[in-house]
């Protein structure tokens, strides 16, 4: 009965697990990702992925570069070529004055600044003499959260004519977190984009060659802004200030992460100086320079160094102009007992074995400690108890007998 009844309490079990399952899973709401991190990775609503993906149909003839430096310090781009675009769109654009000139510069030199910021440092309204409301409402921390009260929902944005026509406004249900131009120079800048109020909100200036935006609304330039509805079209729009025969752009994320305040490092004096193009260029000759009479210098005073040749075994040198002396006189015996003498001394000096008595003892000791074979050794010693006691030496034995000791001093 138990067997039977097994399949129906299993069925009943998985039927009610899916039904909790189902139920649960009808119950959660998906939770929309609201952190704002404005970085081209993020694929969230509140990141920069879809902008700077864009970029290239944008501009299709340039190459795109993400810098995290200081302006001036920029990899692959050089502050002195023209037809190049630094694109910013970050929460805070915070520089400080050295900061601004850089950027001032590289636009005098024929290129293009677009920066999209709702909070902006005294420094740049001092140097594009103009002001800003940030409305002191809702300040974003690095993670995207808020504090002192929430802005509105609901962003709206509108592009003027000319250059924008027809005019057009652009809106989504998102965060805000936006400015507005409270004052701005009317000689030296043109009004681009204004609020739902009709507030300025994104200007143009003209430096030397180049140009210089400033937009206060940087969620415009955001995910869910962009995919809202017809909304990519004021991207295309905004950047169509930009000029369409650049050959480089630099993405910034610096002023994502960039401190400001009275944490802010300071300015090393050796980038200050390198800061002037003229200053920099001087002193980098004279440096060069010096380092260059240093090289002279050293290679003026080394002095001549001999070339050391390889120390000659002035004994073994020896031994055989001995040995040819008492050879060319016919002298074997006498030849052989030095040649012998000469053998027991090595044994001494370098095995440390009594050389006294050169008996069966002694043969095994030497062969144990140099490895050469035992007949080899006691043919030598043989040899040498013989000449004490033979009348004379043959020319053929004194030949073996030298064979011998070579055999033994090469293998020892």
């Amino acid at each position: 009965m138990r067997g039977k009844t097994t399949p129906y309490i299993l069925l009943s079990v998985v039927a009610v697990a899916l039904i909790a399952m189902f139920i649960t899973g009808q119950g959660k709401k998906k939770k929309l990702n609201e952190r704002i991190t404005f970085r081209k990775k993020d694929k969230i609503p509140y990141g920069t992925w879809v902008a700077f993906q864009s970029l290239p149909q944008f501009f299709p003839g340039a190459s795109v570069y993400t810098t995290r430096q200081e302006p001036g310090y920029w990899d692959s781009v050089s502050v002195f070529d023209s037809r190049q675009a630094f694109i910013a769109i970050t929460p805070k654009f915070m520089p400080d004055e050295y900061e601004m000139r850089k950027l001032i510069s590289f636009v005098e030199n024929g290129n293009d600044v677009f920066v999209s910021a709702k909070y902006v440092s005294a420094d740049v309204e001092d140097m594009l003499n103009c002001s800003v409301d940030d409305g002191y409402g809702a300040y974003l921390f690095d993670n995207g959260t808020n504090v002192l009260g929430a802005s509105e929902d609901t962003l709206e944005v509108r592009l003027l004519r000319p250059p924008f026509t027809p005019a057009a406004k652009y809106k989504y249900p998102g965060k805000r977190h936006d400015a507005s131009f409270t004052s701005v120079n009317s000689n030296t800048t043109n009004e681009l984009g204004i609020t739902e109020t009709g507030i300025a909100n994104f200007i143009h200036l003209r430096a030397g060659k180049g140009n210089f935006y400033l937009h206060l609304a940087p969620m415009a330039f955001t995910n869910y802004f962009l995919l809202h509805k017809n909304n990519m079209e004021y991207y295309e729009r905004a950047m169509s200030v930009i000029s369409p025969g650049v050959e480089k752009i630099i993405w910034d994320e610096y002023y994502l992460t960039k401190r400001d305040g009275p944490g802010q490092k300071k300015k090393s004096w050796i980038k200050v100086l390198f800061s002037y193009p003229a200053l920099k260029a001087s002193l980098l000759t004279a440096m060069g320079a010096l380092l260059l009479y240093m090289l002279l210098g050293m290679r003026r005073r080394q002095r001549y160094i001999p070339v050391m040749a390889k120390p000659r075994n002035d004994s073994l040198d020896f031994v055989k102009t001995i040995g040819r002396l008492y050879y060319d006189k016919s002298d074997h015996k006498n030849l052989c007992r030095k040649m012998g003498s000469y053998f027991l001394e090595h044994v001494r000096s370098k095995y440390k074995l009594p050389t006294g008595n050169l008996d069966e003892a002694f043969v095994k000791n030497l062969q144990f400690k140099t490895g050469v074979e035992e007949p080899e050794v006691r043919g030598i010693v043989s040899f040498i108890k013989y000449v004490e006691d033979a009348p004379g030496v043959s020319p053929a034995e004194i030949t073996e007998f030298h064979k011998q000791l070579e055999s033994f001093y090469k293998k020892a």
